[in-house]
């Protein structure tokens, strides 16, 4: 644990599941989670809950990232992987780390995890288009997109 924590302590986003959190900080609740494992020292903290989406935590902020309701999830192996590197990839891209870029990089991740379960392996996202993708981005805006 003392390995952990110390790694933990020098790392600027940390991505973990639900379950994750909750056993790491010893609190239930996702919000309290947050605010302990940040103590720890990352900058960033995303809660990753599966087919509930994510939780970015950052900055004094919380952003919510929906999941894709999908018709049909063929195969979640690898989910996980193509969410990191998507979400990679984008802050790759914009070459700057902030509250903004994060929440940005989420849902790319996530759009791109959406793809990944549609087949199995690789099949669905080894011939992606930019225009695919940008398409699957819009549907995660308009899910939750409102006006008030």
């Amino acid at each position: 644990m003392d390995d952990l924590l110390q790694t933990i302590s020098m790392v600027d986003v940390l991505t973990i599941n639900d379950a994750e959190a909750r056993q790491l900080s010893g609190e239930h609740s996702l919000v309290k989670a947050s605010r302990k494992i940040l103590a720890m020292g990352p900058k960033y903290l995303i809660i990753k809950k599966g087919e509930h989406g994510a939780l970015l935590f950052g900055e004094d902020k919380i952003f919510s990232a929906p999941a894709l309701p999908l018709a049909d999830v063929f195969d979640p192996t690898g989910a996980g992987d193509t969410f990191a590197g998507g979400f990679i990839g984008y802050l790759a891209k914009v070459g700057s780390i902030n509250f903004n870029n994060m929440k940005n990089a989420i849902i790319y991740g996530s759009a791109l995890a959406s793809f990944c379960v549609e087949k199995f392996g690789t099949e669905k996202i080894k011939n992606l288009t930019a225009d695919e993708v940008a398409a699957r981005v819009q549907e995660f805006v308009s899910l939750s997109q409102f006006v008030v």
